[in-house]
């Protein structure tokens, strides 16, 4: 199994955990002389089965993404690099969009507010940031498509 077809998986396992959830909750009690219209013993029993199963794959996934390596890092360190990208990007995006409004003046005596940063260089490094994102991010995923899933 490809290491991008173990991610698919854990995805889509994660959703159907939170669907039994879902019917479990749903089927939880009923009022006397009912049945629910699931019985909860199987959901249960299809909850364990894919929590095991996700457990598993979380398991090998990360022995995979520590035990790759791509142009000297680790997927880890990789995935960790995005995610800190990510992170600063956002902060980024919200202060220039701070320092890019304008406060409104009736008349030119009043107060008047400046922002303190370039807005300009910010967008700028900015922009390199996220041009830096979508390499790593496609570094990422031809990885993903060419690695075979370390398996225990």
């Amino acid at each position: 199994m490809k290491l991008a077809e173990a991610l698919q998986e854990r995805a889509d396992l994660n959703i159907r955990i939170q669907q039994l959830k879902s019917r479990l909750e749903n089927n939880a009690f009923v009022q006397e002389g009912e049945h629910p219209a699931e019985d909860p013993n199987d959901l249960l029993n299809e909850l364990n089965e894919s929590v095991k199963r996700l457990e598993w794959l979380i398991c090998c996934i990360n022995q995979t993404n520590c035990g790759i390596s791509v142009n000297g890092q680790t997927l880890t360190a990789m995935i960790a690099k995005k995610d800190a990208l990510v992170l600063k990007m956002s902060v980024y995006r919200q202060l220039i969009s701070t320092a890019s409004s304008t406060a409104s003046r009736a008349r030119h005596c009043e107060i008047k507010i400046l922002p303190t940063v370039s807005v300009r260089e910010l967008q700028k490094e900015t922009d390199e940031m996220a041009k830096q994102l979508r390499n790593l991010n496609n570094l990422l995923q031809q990885t993903n498509w060419t690695t075979e899933l370390i398996e225990n």
